[in-house]
Protein backbone atom coordinates (compact mmCIF):
# COMPACT_ATOMS: atom_id res chain seq x y z
CA UNK A 1 0.00 0.00 0.00
CA UNK A 2 1.06 3.63 -0.65
CA UNK A 3 1.63 5.63 2.71
CA UNK A 4 0.28 9.03 2.90
CA UNK A 5 3.77 10.76 2.10
CA UNK A 6 3.62 8.48 -1.21
CA UNK A 7 -0.22 9.94 -1.99
CA UNK A 8 1.05 13.55 -1.19
CA UNK A 9 4.03 13.31 -3.14
CA UNK A 10 1.88 12.41 -6.28
CA UNK A 11 -0.61 14.84 -6.00
CA UNK A 12 -1.60 16.49 -9.01
CA UNK A 13 -1.97 19.81 -9.08
CA UNK A 14 -3.45 21.92 -11.72
CA UNK A 15 -2.00 24.33 -13.86
CA UNK A 16 -3.41 28.22 -13.78
CA UNK A 17 -5.18 29.17 -17.19
CA UNK A 18 -1.78 31.18 -18.53
CA UNK A 19 0.11 27.83 -17.49
CA UNK A 20 -1.85 25.49 -20.05
CA UNK A 21 -2.37 28.41 -22.49
CA UNK A 22 1.72 28.75 -22.76
CA UNK A 23 1.85 24.85 -22.28
CA UNK A 24 0.04 24.01 -25.16
CA UNK A 25 1.44 26.58 -27.69
CA UNK A 26 3.15 24.84 -30.61
CA UNK A 27 7.48 25.10 -30.73
CA UNK A 28 8.44 27.67 -33.51
CA UNK A 29 11.38 26.77 -35.11
CA UNK A 30 13.77 29.61 -36.28
CA UNK A 31 14.69 29.56 -39.98
CA UNK A 32 17.39 30.90 -42.05
CA UNK A 33 16.79 32.36 -45.61
CA UNK A 34 20.34 32.19 -47.13
CA UNK A 35 20.32 28.51 -48.08
CA UNK A 36 17.08 28.11 -49.84
CA UNK A 37 17.67 31.21 -51.64
CA UNK A 38 20.98 29.58 -52.75
CA UNK A 39 19.43 26.64 -53.65
CA UNK A 40 16.56 28.36 -56.27
CA UNK A 41 19.82 30.23 -57.90
CA UNK A 42 21.60 27.18 -59.03
CA UNK A 43 18.89 25.49 -60.13
CA UNK A 44 17.99 28.67 -62.24
CA UNK A 45 21.71 28.67 -63.11
CA UNK A 46 21.72 25.04 -64.02
CA UNK A 47 18.70 25.79 -66.21
CA UNK A 48 20.18 28.70 -68.43
CA UNK A 49 23.27 27.03 -68.87
CA UNK A 50 21.07 23.91 -70.77
CA UNK A 51 18.95 26.17 -72.87
CA UNK A 52 22.53 28.16 -73.82
CA UNK A 53 24.11 24.62 -74.74
CA UNK A 54 21.08 23.61 -76.36
CA UNK A 55 20.50 26.60 -78.81
CA UNK A 56 24.55 26.41 -79.27
CA UNK A 57 24.01 23.26 -80.64
CA UNK A 58 21.00 24.13 -82.92
CA UNK A 59 22.55 27.46 -84.57
CA UNK A 60 25.52 25.11 -85.23
CA UNK A 61 23.26 22.99 -87.31
CA UNK A 62 20.56 24.93 -88.76
CA UNK A 63 22.51 28.83 -88.45
CA UNK A 64 23.09 29.80 -92.90
CA UNK A 65 26.64 30.91 -92.59
CA UNK A 66 29.11 27.95 -92.40
CA UNK A 67 33.42 27.99 -91.67
CA UNK A 68 35.39 29.65 -93.62
CA UNK A 69 36.78 26.54 -95.25
CA UNK A 70 37.57 28.15 -98.87
CA UNK A 71 41.37 28.37 -98.30
CA UNK A 72 43.97 30.81 -98.51
CA UNK A 73 43.46 33.82 -100.29
CA UNK A 74 44.30 33.80 -104.25
CA UNK A 75 46.36 36.20 -105.86
CA UNK A 76 44.41 38.34 -108.32
CA UNK A 77 46.07 37.27 -112.19
CA UNK A 78 45.91 40.47 -114.76
CA UNK A 79 46.07 40.85 -118.34
CA UNK A 80 46.03 44.42 -120.34
CA UNK A 81 46.22 44.82 -123.38
CA UNK A 82 46.21 48.93 -124.45
CA UNK A 83 44.52 48.96 -127.83
CA UNK A 84 46.01 51.11 -130.90
CA UNK A 85 44.47 53.23 -133.21
CA UNK A 86 46.20 53.34 -136.98
CA UNK A 87 45.05 57.13 -137.32
CA UNK A 88 43.65 60.04 -135.71
CA UNK A 89 41.33 59.81 -133.03
CA UNK A 90 38.36 61.56 -134.08
CA UNK A 91 36.25 63.97 -131.82
CA UNK A 92 32.12 63.37 -131.11
CA UNK A 93 29.57 65.95 -130.85
CA UNK A 94 29.56 67.39 -127.11
CA UNK A 95 25.69 67.54 -127.98
CA UNK A 96 25.33 63.62 -128.00
CA UNK A 97 29.31 61.89 -127.49
CA UNK A 98 28.01 58.16 -128.33
CA UNK A 99 25.73 58.80 -131.79
CA UNK A 100 26.55 56.76 -134.45
CA UNK A 101 28.56 54.40 -132.20
CA UNK A 102 27.68 51.17 -130.58
CA UNK A 103 27.60 52.47 -127.03
CA UNK A 104 24.55 54.58 -128.60
CA UNK A 105 22.18 51.77 -127.28
CA UNK A 106 24.00 50.75 -123.60
CA UNK A 107 22.66 51.16 -120.81
CA UNK A 108 23.66 54.69 -118.72
CA UNK A 109 26.46 54.09 -115.96
CA UNK A 110 24.65 51.85 -112.72
CA UNK A 111 21.47 50.80 -114.95
CA UNK A 112 23.89 48.72 -117.71
CA UNK A 113 25.37 46.47 -114.39
CA UNK A 114 22.28 43.81 -114.17
CA UNK A 115 22.46 40.07 -113.11
CA UNK A 116 19.38 37.22 -113.88
CA UNK A 117 17.68 36.34 -110.69
CA UNK A 118 19.30 34.40 -108.00
CA UNK A 119 19.11 30.85 -107.47
CA UNK A 120 20.85 28.25 -104.87
CA UNK A 121 24.45 27.10 -106.44
CA UNK A 122 25.70 24.51 -104.33
CA UNK A 123 26.41 25.43 -100.79
CA UNK A 124 25.27 28.60 -101.02
CA UNK A 125 21.91 29.79 -100.36
CA UNK A 126 19.28 31.85 -102.81
CA UNK A 127 20.34 35.13 -100.44
CA UNK A 128 23.92 34.59 -100.44
CA UNK A 129 23.73 34.65 -104.42
CA UNK A 130 21.94 37.22 -104.08
CA UNK A 131 24.04 39.27 -101.85
CA UNK A 132 27.63 38.45 -104.14
CA UNK A 133 25.41 40.24 -107.15
CA UNK A 134 25.05 43.06 -105.37
CA UNK A 135 28.46 42.82 -104.06
CA UNK A 136 30.04 42.87 -107.58
CA UNK A 137 27.39 45.72 -108.66
CA UNK A 138 29.11 47.90 -105.75
CA UNK A 139 32.46 46.61 -107.07
CA UNK A 140 32.02 47.42 -110.60
CA UNK A 141 30.40 50.69 -110.09
CA UNK A 142 33.09 51.94 -107.05
CA UNK A 143 36.17 50.77 -109.84
CA UNK A 144 34.86 51.80 -112.82
CA UNK A 145 32.34 54.53 -112.74
CA UNK A 146 32.90 56.78 -109.75
CA UNK A 147 34.68 59.62 -110.76
CA UNK A 148 36.47 60.13 -107.70
CA UNK A 149 38.50 56.75 -108.92
CA UNK A 150 38.31 56.95 -112.14
CA UNK A 151 39.54 60.51 -112.57
CA UNK A 152 40.12 61.74 -109.41
CA UNK A 153 42.67 58.94 -107.94
CA UNK A 154 40.46 57.52 -104.68
CA UNK A 155 40.94 53.99 -104.18
CA UNK A 156 39.42 54.06 -100.96
CA UNK A 157 35.83 52.83 -102.26
CA UNK A 158 37.29 49.48 -103.57
CA UNK A 159 39.56 48.93 -101.07
CA UNK A 160 37.16 49.09 -98.31
CA UNK A 161 35.17 45.84 -100.58
CA UNK A 162 38.01 43.48 -101.18
CA UNK A 163 39.00 40.56 -98.86
CA UNK A 164 41.67 41.36 -96.28
CA UNK A 165 43.78 38.61 -97.85
CA UNK A 166 44.03 40.64 -101.15
CA UNK A 167 44.57 44.12 -99.60
CA UNK A 168 48.41 44.09 -100.03
CA UNK A 169 48.55 43.37 -103.66
CA UNK A 170 46.00 45.97 -104.03
CA UNK A 171 48.30 48.00 -102.00
CA UNK A 172 51.26 47.40 -103.93
CA UNK A 173 49.77 47.80 -107.50
CA UNK A 174 48.11 51.04 -106.62
CA UNK A 175 51.37 52.68 -104.99
CA UNK A 176 54.06 50.74 -106.96
CA UNK A 177 52.56 49.09 -110.54
CA UNK A 178 53.95 46.76 -112.50
CA UNK A 179 53.21 44.60 -115.61
CA UNK A 180 53.95 41.32 -114.22
CA UNK A 181 51.21 39.72 -114.26
CA UNK A 182 49.69 40.28 -110.98
CA UNK A 183 50.39 44.21 -109.93
CA UNK A 184 48.86 46.26 -112.27
CA UNK A 185 46.50 48.89 -110.97
CA UNK A 186 44.46 48.90 -114.15
CA UNK A 187 43.84 45.41 -113.15
CA UNK A 188 41.50 46.47 -110.10
CA UNK A 189 39.60 49.40 -111.59
CA UNK A 190 39.99 51.90 -113.98
CA UNK A 191 41.69 55.03 -113.84
CA UNK A 192 42.77 57.69 -115.90
CA UNK A 193 45.95 59.91 -114.36
CA UNK A 194 44.79 62.75 -112.48
CA UNK A 195 47.94 64.63 -113.82
CA UNK A 196 46.53 64.63 -116.84
CA UNK A 197 43.31 66.49 -115.54
CA UNK A 198 40.66 64.64 -117.91
CA UNK A 199 37.18 65.16 -117.33
CA UNK A 200 34.20 62.67 -117.75
CA UNK A 201 31.52 64.44 -120.05
CA UNK A 202 28.09 63.79 -117.41
CA UNK A 203 30.18 62.52 -115.22
CA UNK A 204 29.46 58.80 -113.82
CA UNK A 205 26.09 58.73 -115.15
CA UNK A 206 27.87 59.90 -118.83
CA UNK A 207 29.73 56.41 -118.64
CA UNK A 208 27.93 54.04 -120.99
CA UNK A 209 27.73 50.01 -120.00
CA UNK A 210 26.84 46.60 -121.38
CA UNK A 211 27.08 42.95 -120.38
CA UNK A 212 26.75 40.81 -117.94
CA UNK A 213 26.90 37.62 -115.82
CA UNK A 214 29.12 34.82 -117.39
CA UNK A 215 29.05 32.18 -115.63
CA UNK A 216 28.21 30.89 -111.86
CA UNK A 217 29.37 27.83 -110.25
CA UNK A 218 31.86 26.78 -107.05
CA UNK A 219 35.46 25.45 -106.39
CA UNK A 220 36.01 23.85 -103.85
CA UNK A 221 33.72 25.70 -101.12
CA UNK A 222 33.87 29.06 -103.04
CA UNK A 223 31.14 30.57 -105.28
CA UNK A 224 33.05 31.76 -108.58
CA UNK A 225 31.71 34.04 -110.62
CA UNK A 226 32.60 35.43 -113.93
CA UNK A 227 31.53 39.02 -115.39
CA UNK A 228 32.13 40.59 -118.73
CA UNK A 229 31.16 44.71 -119.09
CA UNK A 230 32.42 47.23 -121.83
CA UNK A 231 32.43 51.06 -120.68
CA UNK A 232 32.45 53.62 -122.97
CA UNK A 233 33.49 57.33 -121.22
CA UNK A 234 33.34 60.43 -123.30
CA UNK A 235 36.52 62.39 -122.37
CA UNK A 236 37.56 65.57 -122.47
CA UNK A 237 40.70 67.19 -121.87
CA UNK A 238 42.18 70.13 -120.27
CA UNK A 239 40.60 73.79 -121.33
CA UNK A 240 37.40 74.88 -122.16
CA UNK A 241 34.06 73.81 -122.78
CA UNK A 242 35.14 73.91 -126.14
CA UNK A 243 37.92 70.88 -126.21
CA UNK A 244 37.20 68.32 -128.46
CA UNK A 245 35.15 65.46 -126.65
CA UNK A 246 36.47 61.81 -127.69
CA UNK A 247 35.28 58.28 -126.67
CA UNK A 248 37.46 55.55 -124.55
CA UNK A 249 36.03 52.23 -124.24
CA UNK A 250 37.20 49.78 -121.58
CA UNK A 251 36.42 45.71 -121.94
CA UNK A 252 36.84 44.20 -118.22
CA UNK A 253 36.31 40.26 -117.91
CA UNK A 254 36.60 39.95 -114.50
CA UNK A 255 35.89 36.77 -112.08
CA UNK A 256 35.01 37.03 -108.95
CA UNK A 257 34.86 34.57 -105.90
CA UNK A 258 33.27 34.34 -102.29
CA UNK A 259 33.66 32.48 -99.37
CA UNK A 260 30.32 32.19 -96.66
CA UNK A 261 32.44 35.03 -94.47
CA UNK A 262 32.92 37.14 -97.66
CA UNK A 263 29.09 37.44 -98.04
CA UNK A 264 28.81 37.68 -94.47
CA UNK A 265 31.28 40.48 -94.66
CA UNK A 266 30.42 41.95 -97.70
CA UNK A 267 33.54 41.52 -99.10
CA UNK A 268 35.06 40.30 -102.39
CA UNK A 269 37.72 38.59 -104.03
CA UNK A 270 38.95 39.36 -107.30
CA UNK A 271 40.83 36.25 -108.76
CA UNK A 272 41.31 37.01 -112.21
CA UNK A 273 41.00 40.58 -115.09
CA UNK A 274 41.38 40.70 -118.26
CA UNK A 275 41.23 43.90 -119.39
CA UNK A 276 41.29 45.90 -123.11
CA UNK A 277 41.15 49.39 -123.27
CA UNK A 278 41.65 52.25 -125.93
CA UNK A 279 42.99 54.55 -127.33
CA UNK A 280 46.04 54.10 -126.10
CA UNK A 281 49.22 54.15 -127.31
CA UNK A 282 51.26 50.90 -126.92
CA UNK A 283 53.38 50.74 -123.58
CA UNK A 284 52.62 49.92 -120.21
CA UNK A 285 49.17 50.90 -118.80
CA UNK A 286 49.82 49.15 -115.38
CA UNK A 287 49.48 52.26 -113.42
CA UNK A 288 47.22 54.63 -115.34
CA UNK A 289 44.76 54.96 -118.78
CA UNK A 290 46.34 57.63 -120.68
CA UNK A 291 43.84 57.87 -123.72
CA UNK A 292 44.38 59.40 -126.72
CA UNK A 293 42.39 62.50 -127.06
CA UNK A 294 40.64 63.83 -130.20
CA UNK A 295 43.08 65.08 -132.69
CA UNK A 296 46.33 62.53 -131.24
CA UNK A 297 47.62 59.92 -133.03
CA UNK A 298 49.58 56.85 -131.15
CA UNK A 299 53.21 57.21 -130.75
CA UNK A 300 55.05 53.82 -131.90
CA UNK A 301 53.58 51.02 -133.65
CA UNK A 302 52.09 47.23 -132.74
CA UNK A 303 54.56 44.76 -132.56
CA UNK A 304 54.44 41.27 -133.24
CA UNK A 305 54.78 38.36 -131.24
CA UNK A 306 58.12 36.22 -131.72
CA UNK A 307 57.35 32.44 -131.06
CA UNK A 308 60.67 31.57 -130.59
CA UNK A 309 61.26 33.57 -128.42
CA UNK A 310 60.85 32.22 -124.37
CA UNK A 311 61.92 35.47 -122.17
CA UNK A 312 59.17 37.93 -122.92
CA UNK A 313 54.85 37.17 -122.22
CA UNK A 314 53.42 34.56 -124.25
CA UNK A 315 50.88 37.32 -126.14
CA UNK A 316 51.52 41.06 -127.29
CA UNK A 317 51.95 43.93 -125.51
CA UNK A 318 49.36 45.99 -127.26
CA UNK A 319 46.78 44.96 -130.04
CA UNK A 320 45.43 47.40 -132.78
CA UNK A 321 42.21 48.96 -132.13
CA UNK A 322 39.32 48.03 -134.47
CA UNK A 323 35.69 48.73 -135.17
CA UNK A 324 32.10 47.29 -135.63
CA UNK A 325 30.58 47.59 -139.23
CA UNK A 326 29.21 50.68 -140.00
CA UNK A 327 30.11 54.11 -138.47
CA UNK A 328 32.29 54.22 -135.20
CA UNK A 329 33.40 56.81 -133.56
CA UNK A 330 36.75 55.68 -133.49
CA UNK A 331 39.80 55.10 -136.56
CA UNK A 332 39.49 51.51 -137.45
CA UNK A 333 42.67 49.59 -138.28
CA UNK A 334 44.08 49.62 -141.57
CA UNK A 335 46.50 47.85 -142.37
CA UNK A 336 46.94 47.95 -145.88
CA UNK A 337 44.75 45.71 -147.26
CA UNK A 338 46.96 42.72 -149.56
CA UNK A 339 46.29 42.44 -153.35
CA UNK A 340 42.37 41.51 -154.11
CA UNK A 341 41.18 41.39 -150.95
CA UNK A 342 37.66 43.46 -150.14
CA UNK A 343 37.11 45.78 -147.67
CA UNK A 344 33.44 46.43 -146.29
CA UNK A 345 33.10 50.17 -145.22
CA UNK A 346 34.68 51.41 -141.89
CA UNK A 347 36.94 48.07 -141.24
CA UNK A 348 40.42 46.72 -141.48
CA UNK A 349 41.35 45.91 -144.86
CA UNK A 350 43.32 43.08 -143.62
CA UNK A 351 43.31 41.13 -140.57
CA UNK A 352 46.92 41.96 -139.77
CA UNK A 353 48.20 45.06 -138.94
CA UNK A 354 52.21 45.92 -139.55
CA UNK A 355 54.33 43.62 -137.54
CA UNK A 356 51.32 41.38 -136.26
CA UNK A 357 52.37 38.01 -139.04
CA UNK A 358 51.83 35.00 -137.32
CA UNK A 359 49.97 36.13 -134.66
CA UNK A 360 46.86 34.10 -135.68
CA UNK A 361 44.89 37.17 -137.26
CA UNK A 362 41.93 36.71 -139.27
CA UNK A 363 42.79 36.56 -143.37
CA UNK A 364 42.05 39.51 -145.34
CA UNK A 365 38.52 41.19 -145.87
CA UNK A 366 37.62 39.57 -142.83
CA UNK A 367 35.36 42.29 -140.85
CA UNK A 368 36.95 42.39 -136.98
CA UNK A 369 35.69 43.10 -133.99
CA UNK A 370 36.56 45.71 -131.46
CA UNK A 371 40.18 45.28 -129.62
CA UNK A 372 40.73 42.28 -131.50
CA UNK A 373 41.72 39.82 -134.84
CA UNK A 374 38.53 37.82 -134.24
CA UNK A 375 36.09 37.67 -137.26
CA UNK A 376 32.73 39.43 -135.80
CA UNK A 377 30.20 37.49 -134.49
CA UNK A 378 31.88 34.33 -134.58
CA UNK A 379 32.26 33.79 -130.76
CA UNK A 380 35.87 33.97 -131.48
CA UNK A 381 38.86 35.00 -128.60
CA UNK A 382 40.89 37.67 -128.66
CA UNK A 383 44.72 37.85 -129.07
CA UNK A 384 46.16 35.74 -126.00
CA UNK A 385 47.00 37.96 -123.09
CA UNK A 386 50.02 38.39 -121.44
CA UNK A 387 52.14 35.46 -120.03
CA UNK A 388 49.15 33.03 -120.57
CA UNK A 389 48.89 30.49 -122.99
CA UNK A 390 45.34 31.35 -123.74
CA UNK A 391 43.12 34.07 -122.85
CA UNK A 392 39.26 34.22 -122.64
CA UNK A 393 37.27 37.14 -125.29
CA UNK A 394 38.41 40.15 -125.15
CA UNK A 395 35.55 41.44 -127.62
CA UNK A 396 33.42 44.46 -126.78
CA UNK A 397 29.29 42.41 -126.39
CA UNK A 398 27.76 42.53 -129.53
CA UNK A 399 25.48 45.30 -129.88
CA UNK A 400 21.74 44.66 -128.93
CA UNK A 401 19.04 45.95 -127.66
CA UNK A 402 18.93 47.25 -123.75
CA UNK A 403 18.71 43.78 -121.19
CA UNK A 404 15.61 43.48 -119.50
CA UNK A 405 16.93 41.93 -116.08
CA UNK A 406 15.87 43.97 -112.91
CA UNK A 407 18.57 45.94 -111.66
CA UNK A 408 19.78 44.72 -108.29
Amino acid sequence: MFDESFVRAARIQEYSARERLDGAARAVRVRHGLPRILARQAVALALLLVLAFGFAIYMGVRHPYHADTAGPTPTLQVSVIPLVPSGTVPAVAAADPFAGSPADRYRVGEAGINFDAAERVGDFAESEVMQAYATIKDYISESALDPKAVTGGDVGAVRNLLDPGQLDQFEASVTRPTSDGSHEATGWLVRFDPAEHLRLVGGGNGVRVDGGLKSIGTSGSALVITADHTFVYALRGPGTTDTPISLFTVRRHLQFRFSHLDLEQRHIQVVDAEVAAGPLSCGSAAGYFRPILAGGRATGTVTGVNPYEQDGPVGPDCAPLGSKDGPAPWPSVAAGPSAGASTAPGTAGTSTAPGTAGTGRPSAGTSTAPGTGAPAGTGATATPTPGRAQATGLTPPQQRAPASHPAL
